[in-house]
Order: structure tokens, then sequence, then C-alpha cells
């Protein structure tokens, strides 16, 4: 730590903070006030998130443990002890995830007519079925495996279902083997089967396999049977000072993700002991790493479930987003830029602004050159099918596309090939940083004078997750910001160092030393009697110099607001450290992704937005940016989402100093949501006709005199 004033008191774990961000998303499944299909995409998600948890955090912590390295974390944990407290921790959260689908979800798909049907609950034109599509489609895939003095334990693959078999030498009957197969992934773990009256029945893939086990092992007695899965360290240990090829490095070390060590072993509850003693011989997993299972495993099956046509009603009304009201006044988006910077509030706003605007250069023959980064783009992507064409029509086409995107890393290097292919300059990221900020220029010939438009962001260029994810999305043509948006790409590119930018704070250059410069003049005005506020709206808290920096702020009487959708590492309401600070996060139908940081600034009011988060990786290990909000009706667009979010009754949670979350007391206050507000204010503001209108106005020009006629 910087400063040895603070103790590790003053600090919550962030793994086991990250759980209770977890436990928020678990909420919104338990509260039946959500519709029913809404609680089975939450359910899913929650059990996704543990995946990746153990994947990648717990993994981590246990090669630390094996490396005999004995940090102590900043709330004063040992590796080991984290590992104890995340066991406790995960295992409670497992239990109330069940509990959640046993004793509520299920029973409210019943009330629907949705039913899962147990085996012994087929009836005869069921079964009849069952062993049809099993012959036809399922038998001809599985690859049964028997353990023995030949055939050594086989490499089950992390995150894979498998059905594990004690099984019965019918020539010896005094020698049990160990038999397992994968249920293939290929196939829909959903399996629809007729049902007699009006509701949907199902039966999933494993409980087919599992009738049927005994023709796999035709050669033994099926004597016990159960499933198991493993999940595998996932981290990724690319030496990138000794990889010659990046991108062959990545493509090689994403094999090893298949095949790194068992961290976690869930089997269902009542699992043959033998069987289990077997599976934690051959993995090397101790007893406080499995996770018995009453129930199915690996519960993201209920994200397809979701998506079932026909249950309109069990699910959000669709969102019909809004097209802002500054593109509707011209018929060309480079004029409207030219004449405000445009704010863009997504999902509210539509993505399809950011889309259009760059298929539009990339036809437009007065632009010139268009550079972009690009960190977690789609499996379709529209973005990177315009950057191709626009190579394809003979424009400078650079993009910045990181490799090194965790768990996006193949997509990503599907669409290098296919973007090196069409003739775009591509760049693999930087040595040793991620390339996490989120920005676009496109350079422009306009009456034979150079002028450059720019986009920057806080989320993804990723036309999915624009739609579930806030985030918010700056267009300007101030040519402030793209001198800066040039230096920045050129050094990206290798090709120079900012010595200044006008706008922009580049990490890992300058922004810690800013987000600090930005706090201690709040904190100074504060201890002059001068008025001192921070707010921020942010992801994740982790920065221990930055938690430092608004606990001497909070003491010496700022007022500090936090909205932290996820890992918080600060405590709030400590005596004397944090007692005029808040935590609070917001949890709802659409993921809080957006970065915001105001500061009073002694009555200037400064508004930034930022592709990072206040942690160390993101200060100090990749390449962000933060820039200002300066057009007043940007501004207040900005400060009217703050607002909104302090004033949130119904999805805030706030953050108490022993590190659990509790709904907002309301005391005869109303309830409000702000995201709900969001929707209702948007969809107020432009009509599906007026959106579509809009779409077909923005064609390309064939030169700037057409616009200025």
């Amino acid at each position: 730590m910087s400063n040895h004033s603070f103790s590790n008191l003053h600090f919550f774990n962030r793994e086991l903070s990250w759980l209770e961000f977890n436990e928020r998303v678990l909420g919104e499944a338990q509260d039946t006030n959500n519709p029913l299909f809404e609680r089975l995409k939450f359910l899913a998600i929650a059990c996704s998130n543990l995946d990746e948890f153990f994947m990648i955090r717990v993994a981590s912590l246990q090669g630390i443990i094996d490396a005999n390295f004995m940090k102590i974390d900043p709330s004063g944990l040992t590796p080991t002890e984290q590992i104890e407290s995340i066991s406790a921790r995960t295992h409670k959260q497992v239990l109330a995830i069940y509990n959640c689908y046993n004793r509520s979800l299920k029973k409210s798909l019943e009330k629907a007519a949705i039913r899962f049907i147990k085996p012994n609950d087929l009836n005869k034109l069921q079964l009849d079925f069952i062993q049809g599509y099993y012959a036809n489609k399922v038998f001809p895939v599985l690859t049964p495996m028997v353990v023995n003095r030949n055939q050594p334990f086989p490499l089950i693959l992390n995150k894979t279902l498998n059905i594990a078999s004690l099984l019965g030498d019918v020539s010896n009957p005094d020698n049990l083997l160990f038999g397992t197969v994968q249920v293939p992934s290929v196939l829909n773990r959903l399996v629809e089967i007729p049902s007699q009256d009006s509701q949907k029945s199902f039966i999933l893939l494993e409980e087919i396999i599992k009738l049927n086990l005994a023709s796999l092992f035709d050669d033994h007695k099926v004597l016990a049977t159960g499933c198991y899965r493993i999940t595998r360290n996932a981290f990724l240990d690319v030496s990138e000072e000794e990889a010659e090829d990046l991108l062959t490095a990545i493509q090689s070390s994403l094999k090893q993700r298949k095949w790194g060590s068992a961290i976690r072993l869930e089997i269902e509850h009542n699992l043959n002991p033998l069987l289990l003693k077997l599976l934690e011989e051959a993995l090397e997993i101790s007893a406080s790493a499995e996770y018995k299972i009453r129930g199915p495993l690996d519960l993201t099956f209920l994200m397809k479930l979701s998506r079932l046509k026909g249950y309109d009603s069990f699910c959000y009304e669709p969102i019909k987003p809004n097209v802002s009201a500054a593109l509707l006044d011209e018929d060309d988006i480079f004029q409207s830029i030219s004449k405000q910077d445009i704010l863009l509030h997504h999902p509210y706003d539509s993505f399809e602004t950011v889309v259009d605007l760059v298929k539009i250069a990339a036809e437009d023959p007065n632009v010139l050159a268009i550079k972009q980064t690009l960190y977690r783009v789609s499996g379709n992507s529209p973005i990177v099918e315009a950057l191709a064409q626009a190579a394809d029509n003979g424009k400078q086409v650079t993009v910045l596309l990181e490799l090194k995107a965790r768990f996006d890393e193949q997509n990503n290097i599907t669409w290098a090939k296919k973007l090196e292919t069409a003739g775009c300059h591509v760049i693999y990221g930087l040595l040793g940083l991620k390339t996490h900020c989120k920005i676009l220029l496109i350079v422009r010939l306009e009456e034979g004078l150079i002028k450059r438009y720019v986009h920057l962001c806080t989320g993804n260029y990723n036309d999915v997750t624009a739609k579930l994810y806030t985030d918010l999305g700056l267009l300007t043509a101030n040519p402030y910001f793209g001198a800066d948006a040039s230096a920045v790409f050129n050094t990206l590119s290798g090709c120079s160092s900012p010595s200044h930018l006008y706008k922009m704070t580049l990490a890992p250059i300058s922004l810690r030393k800013k987000f600090l410069d930005l706090i201690h003049k709040e904190t100074a005005n504060a201890r002059s009697g001068k008025q001192a506020r921070i707010i921020a709206q942010l992801n994740s808290l982790v920065d221990t110099e930055i938690i430092e920096a608004l606990y001497k702020a909070s003491s010496a009487g700022v007022t500090i607001d936090l909205i932290v959708r996820g890992i918080c590492c600060l405590r709030p309401k400590i005596p004397l450290v944090s007692e005029r600070i808040t935590v609070r996060s917001i949890v709802g139908r659409f993921l809080e992704h957006s970065r915001i940081y105001y500061f009073y600034g002694d009555g200037e009011e400064l508004i930034f937005l930022s592709s990072a988060d206040l942690m160390k990786r993101n200060l100090d290990r990749r390449v962000e940016l933060l820039f200002p909000v300066e057009d007043p009706k940007a501004r207040e667009k900005v400060m009217n989402i703050l607002n909104l979010a302090l004033a949130d009754t119904s999805k805030s949670r706030v953050l108490n100093s022993d590190g659990t979350y509790s709904k907002f007391h309301k005391r005869g206050k109303e309830t409000i949501s702000s995201q709900d507000i969001f929707l209702n204010r948007y969809l107020c503001e432009t009509t599906p006709d007026e959106m579509a209108l809009t779409r077909a106005k923005f064609i390309p020009v064939i030169s700037y005199k057409e616009v200025k006629s």
C-alpha cells in the first residue's frame, strides 16, 4: 500500500466482493417481480459468471499457492485464506442457486405448462420417441471410454458435461471399472418430447443417455452412474516478449484451456462413493473443491429455454432504441456531428447510429481513412464487415484488434485474418499491454481540407452487447479531439509517443496521475471550506492508491457518491475515514457498463467518460482513455444519468460497512427504477417510423458541395 495509515481493515477482498456482485445477479433470478423467462436468464448468467470466476480468479490464486508465494492482499488475507473464504462462500451460493431453481423456477415453469419429465415418469409415447431420438441422433456421436490397464484415465475437457459409470466385468464380477462418456455439446441439451396435453415437455440429453448406457457398455454391467463436470484453469500464459508471432502464440495457448489443472468438480449429490474416489484421484482434486449438486449440472441451458417462442408475456417488452434528436435535423450524419457533439446512451439510443457511421464512411468517396480499436466484437459483426468493405473500396483502414481480450481470443483471431485479407492494416495489440480503449477516427476531405470525426465510448463496438449493456458514446468533430485521436493511433501503431494531448488522457501514461490530481483538488477545496463533491459510476473499484485518495477526500469533507456495479474494495462508513462515502450497485435488466467521473471543481463541474475502471490493470497495464464531456446538452444528459442512478430505489443495493449489500430503504419514497425511466423516456422521443426515416437519410454524399447546397 502506498500509505501505511490505512490498514487491511479498510479494504474488502476483491474476490469476496465479486461474489457479492454475483449474489446480486442471483437476487434478480429470485425476484418474482421479474418476468419468468428473465429470471431464467439471470440464473444462467449467475452460473456462467461462477464458471469464469473459477477458471480465472480461483485458478490464479491456486497458482500463487502452488508457487509458495504467500503475499497478503490489501484486506489482510493470504492466498490460502482467500481460497478458504471463497470455498465457503461459493458453496453457499451454489446451494442458493439450486434452491431458486428447484423451489421456485421449476414450479413457476410448471404453472406455465412447461415441464421437465423425469425418466420414471415417461409414458410409452415419450419412451418410444426417446429411443428413436437416441438411435438416430445421439448414439452415432457418443464416445464411451473405459479405464483399465490398457487405457488410462481420459482427458476430460473443461466445462463439458460427462456421465461416470461404475462397471462390473461380466467375466470377472470382482473387477470393477470406471466408464465415462461426454454428453455431446454439438446436440441440444434441451430435448422437447411429445406431450398429450397443451403443455411443453422436455428432458435433458444426459437423461436420455443414462437410459441407454447399457448399450454403450454392452460387455459390462452398469452398477452406478452419475453426472460430473470439471472447471479447469483457463488463464492464458503467453510470453509476448519471446513470441515471434503473437497470433500463433495465442492460438497455441488457447488449446491449453481445454487441459488446464482441475479447479472445481461438480457432481450429482448422490454420486456413488467409489466413483467419486476415482474422480478425486484421477483429477487430483480436494474435497473442498467438490460441489454436490441437487439438480442438473450447469444451469446455463436455461438461457436457451428462455428463448422459447410464444412466451412473450414471460419476457421483458422488446426495447425500441431511440435515434438521437440531434441526428434528425440533417440529411447527412457528418453534418449533424459537425454542428454539435452528440452523446449516445445505449441501449436506449440505437447503436445502429455507430454501425451506420462506419458503413457510410466505408462508401463515402470523401473519406480517406478509417482507424478503429476493437476489443470485443460480435460473431457476425457489421462493423468488421464495413471496415473490410472500406479497405476494398481503396480507403486506408487501420484496425487495432486486441488478441488478448479474454475468452474472445479465437473470435478476434478470425476477424483479424478476415481484415488482413481485405487489405486492412491490422495491429494485434501492444507488447505487454491490452488495448482496452474504444475509439474510432474517420478522416474526410471537405472542400479541399482534412476534417476528422471521432467516436469515443465506454463500451465495446459490439452490436449484440450494445442491446444488453448500458454504455455511453460521444460523436464529435471537435478539432482538438481529432488531433488527440490521431496522436493516439500513431502511438498504437508504434510511430510516436503522445507528447501532448489536448482533451484526452491516456493510460498507462498519465491516467492514474489524472485521477489522483482530480481527487486531490477536491480534497484541497474541501479543506479550504469550499463545496466539494465526487460522483463516479463504474464497474469496479479495486485500486488501493485511488481508494486511499478517496478516503483522504472523505476525511477532508468531500461528499462522494459511488455507483459501482461489481467489485468494490472500498469500505464505506468507517468513522473518520469514509463517513462521507456512499456506495451503491444497480443490477437490472441491462448490465450497467458505463464509466462516468464527475468532480465539482469549485463550480466548474468537470465531467469525464472513460473506458477504464479504477483498477490497477486499467491504470497501469492497459491502454485506456479518459475524455471530457463539454457540450452543454451532452453534459446535461450525463448528469441526468447520474442523478437518476442515485435516485434509484428499485434495483439499487447499498454497500454496508461489513461488505454485504442491502435493499434501499425507501422510507415513504416512491419506487424509482432508473432503467425503466430511461426506457419510457426514450420510447416517447422517437417513433419507429421516425427511426426508419432517419436511417434512410444516412446515405453517402458524392461531394461536400452537395451538402453545402
